[in-house]
């Protein structure tokens, strides 16, 4: 049997895979839409569930408050709307390199070659400190790049059918 017959004919493998979401609209201004994440399972269960969001408080109405985001209402979204929305996989490759790989390469390249020039500790934790300020500049002209693409928006890919949860 050849491969190509077992898949499905509507499958792009060339597409970028997608992680999805489930959000609900709570919030709608003018072609704007608010959207606040649901809840996982897990979520909630963690070590670090008190300190998560950006708020800090480590309720679960503080949490999600903290995770709402918008999209433009071409769908002509109601408020209450779930709706399934996604993120291609290689954004968010992208996104942690920008966040934390560069800044840690960079900090880690400093120390490394100030320690091998000079052997003081005190300049290497000197060069530590702007290698990790340079490379933390880099990670923000990065990162307003990929804003300014479009790159970091979620997308909207479909309204939820009833009793849909992530992944299924």
């Amino acid at each position: 049997m050849i491969l190509s017959e077992t898949m499905d004919s509507t499958t792009d493998f060339s597409a970028p895979s997608m992680v999805e979401g489930i959000a609900h609209v709570v919030k709608i201004d003018g072609n704007t839409v608010w959207l606040e994440p649901e809840q996982g399972s897990s979520c909630g269960s963690c070590a670090s569930s008190s300190a998560c969001g950006s708020k800090g408080i480590g309720t679960t109405a503080s949490r999600l408050e903290g995770r709402r985001f918008r999209i433009t209402n071409d769908a002509r979204f109601a408020i209450g709307e779930r709706v399934v929305f996604g993120i291609r996989e290689n954004v968010l490759l992208k996104a942690s390199i920008t966040g934390y790989a560069i800044p840690l390469a960079t900090l880690l390249l400093a120390a490394s070659l100030a320690q091998w020039q000079f052997g003081s500790d005190l300049i290497t934790m000197a060069a530590t400190v702007v290698g990790l300020v340079i490379g933390l500049g880099i990670s923000r002209v990065m990162a307003e790049h990929l804003h300014t693409r479009g790159d970091l928006a979620p997308l909207f890919l479909r309204r939820a059918r009833p009793g849909e949860t992530c992944g299924s």
